[in-house]
């Protein structure tokens, strides 16, 4: 006999798990998770980053929103999900200048310097320095967003891989592993996988392409002070930050993947630790683990937040690309009014809805 809900919510990765919470209480809700974790795919393979100037200026205001709501968190907890870090953009003025915006200020070249003394000083001529930028600590935010969700009485399943949704009459019929749930809204949050969400539910995908990133935790001869920044090359040939006394640094590629649980390509970080060790003094003697992520994008690369326009009851959390985590508390936000019918049509989180959904549904046509 199929369990009853009001919500069942598709994926427990920090979209899923952050609408989990905004729901709790407000409604019946269930979430249902393949894998046997929660957060296992990307969620569990994040930058931990969260930059107001990066992205789109929806995304932008998304985060700016996101780092207030947690920002208020903090002031209650005894233990910060936020912590300062800077981020800067270093390279040619050109690119810099194409790539910095919102909260970005251009910086001289000493200034970024002083800021990163491990940068070789002949490797880029113009930077560009997000003071507003935050280091997130993803585990302790999925942790609370679960504790948050159970707490008020929301269903968590994991290892239940969804393998059939169909609409009935009002409402919808899902099948996970073994479970059977009734709800009046499904919310397909399955990241790399919600087109083949979308397509088991009889609902036309939107062409949401997921894209490879990799990063590395490594050993260096030159440790980076607390303070440095995260650096990100302008033309996107890097990134790299402090982690504690190693550093995590990425090739910051964006390669066309399938859904899948991605694995490192042979070569691709000993060819980033010979670019970053020639254009730093970090030295970088071995690496410490090494992981790859996959971002998943919308045409138009804007988060997919709302119901479809054709299929009642079934709603979009999907394609937030590299924006996950520093979306997140501001979409669950956004998602749960529009869930809910508590979102006034002259309202900042309305107007945000509708830039979302501008070019959404023609997409597909």
């Amino acid at each position: 006999m199929a369990s009853t809900y009001d919500v069942v919510i598709v994926g427990g990765g920090i979209g899923g798990l952050s609408l989990a919470a905004a729901l709790a209480g407000k409604c019946t809700v269930a979430l249902v998770e393949a894998e046997q974790t929660l957060a296992f795919h990307t969620s569990s393979r994040s930058a931990r980053q969260l930059i107001p100037s990066y992205g789109p200026a929806v995304v932008q205001d998304l985060t700016i929103r996101t780092l207030e709501m947690l920002a208020a968190r903090d002031a209650a907890a005894a233990e910060p999900i936020l912590t300062p870090r800077g981020f800067m953009l270093v390279g040619d003025e050109e690119t810099v200048r194409a790539e910095a915006s919102g909260n970005m200020h251009a910086i001289t070249h000493d200034e970024a310097m002083r800021l990163c003394p491990a940068l070789d000083p002949e490797s880029f001529t113009s930077a560009g320095l997000d003071n507003g930028s935050f280091g997130c600590n993803a585990p302790l935010l999925l942790e609370e967003h679960r504790r948050t969700a159970e707490a008020a009485g929301v269903d968590i399943i994991t290892g239940a891989k969804v393998h059939s949704a169909q609409r009935l009459g009002s409402g919808w019929q899902v099948g996970a592993g073994t479970e059977g749930f009734q709800s009046g809204v499904v919310v397909n949050a399955a990241g790399a996988w919600a087109d083949e969400m979308a397509v088991i539910s009889g609902v036309e995908k939107l062409g949401l392409q997921p894209y490879r990133r990799t990063a590395a935790i490594v050993n260096v001869e030159n440790p980076l002070s607390p303070q440095t920044p995260m650096v990100c090359a302008a033309d996107d040939s890097f990134y790299f930050r402090a982690e504690g006394n190693q550093v995590l640094i990425s090739p910051s590629e964006s390669v066309p993947s399938g859904a899948e649980d991605a694995k490192p390509y042979p070569g691709d970080v000993d060819a980033l630790i010979s670019n970053l060790n020639t254009v730093t003094t970090l030295g970088i003697r071995s690496v410490d683990r090494a992981w790859t992520g996959l971002r998943t994008e919308a045409a138009d690369g804007v988060p997919v937040v709302g119901f479809d326009a054709e299929a009642p009851g079934f709603f979009w959390l999907a394609g937030q690309g590299g924006y996950g985590f520093q979306t997140s508390s501001a979409i669950a936000e956004l998602a749960a009014g529009l869930i809910l019918g508590t979102v006034n049509a002259d309202s900042p989180e309305s107007r945000t809805a509708e830039q979302l959904a501008a070019t959404r549904w023609s997409i597909r046509r």
